[in-house]
């Protein structure tokens, strides 16, 4: 699933232009064309292809791992979920196999939503508040600061890996870049949040923020079928590296299951604590 740098990368070259396509910002949205009507969260399929025609794209961001679309009355958000991708194409060329849903624009211009899986949806608010509230602050933002995430790690005594999982406690984050930022952090997967002190809550918080500034820089991992971008998977320290050498004590890197989710961890540099 795309994390945070990989939806971010995305906003940002619909946004300014990359990945080999125009900025999107300016264009007018002329039809919609729905091929797998689940994919549409809300509203009803012909509300909002009624609704859509005729709006311009005025920004493009992300909050958490949701794309967001500022239109002239409305915003649509998109989560890509598993399999879900947003490409930029001619209306010349034959709509793909996995195409769920497809906005011509102006300058003969669609934006196609790709999801093999079928996982993602596609939200059309007037108000996206009212589907973003349940979302956690942004690791980035420099208002989230280290005495909140200390609290908020006091307040519950789950394992680490989690709850950086949950998207109600902290936006954005996904299997890679926790199990990047606990090693970097030397915290172990299992630890309990309670049991996080002052320093280890500003070791974490700073190498949450640093893996995923990497992550960004080298626009996201390109790790299946799905995105394909980045070059982040090139520099895991432990995601994906199951019996490789740690890349700071040398011992293999190790993989349990954790809430379903395979986790990797150095069981030296993130050794476990009594009680977990």
């Amino acid at each position: 699933m795309p994390e945070l740098p990989e939806v971010e990368t995305i906003a940002r070259a619909l946004r300014q232009g990359g990945r080999g396509g125009p900025t999107l910002v300016g264009r007018c949205i002329q039809s919609a064309q729905l091929f797998w009507p689940r994919t549409l969260a809300e509203p009803a399929p012909a509300e909002f292809e009624q609704r859509i025609r005729g709006q311009r794209i005025l920004d493009i961001g992300r909050r958490g791992k949701f794309l967001i679309f500022q239109l002239g009355a409305d915003s649509m958000l998109v989560h890509l979920r598993m399999s879900g991708d947003l490409l930029v194409e001619s209306q010349s060329v034959p709509i793909a196999t996995h195409h769920r849903l497809t906005l011509d624009l102006d300058g003969d211009l669609r934006l196609a939503f790709n999801d093999p899986r079928k996982f993602g949806r596609i939200w059309l608010a007037a108000d996206p508040e009212r589907i973003l509230a349940d979302l956690g602050p942004e690791p980035l933002d420099p208002a989230f600061t280290i005495d909140e995430f200390y609290n908020r790690l006091q307040r519950t005594r789950r394992q680490l890996k989690p709850l950086l999982l949950d998207q109600s406690f902290i936006a954005g984050l996904g299997n890679i870049y926790t199990d990047e930022a606990l090693h970097m952090a030397g915290l172990h997967p299992l630890q309990r949040s309670h049991g996080i002190n002052s320093v280890q809550t500003a070791r974490l918080l700073e190498s949450i923020r640093e893996v995923l500034v990497s992550g960004i820089q080298r626009q996201g991992a390109s790790i299946d079928w799905v995105y394909r971008g980045g070059d982040f998977q090139n520099y895991f320290r432990v995601y994906q590296r199951t019996g490789q050498p740690c890349p700071v004590c040398g011992t293999p890197v190790e993989r349990m299951v954790i809430g379903q989710r395979g986790t990797h961890f150095c069981p030296v540099c993130q050794p476990s604590q009594e009680g977990e």
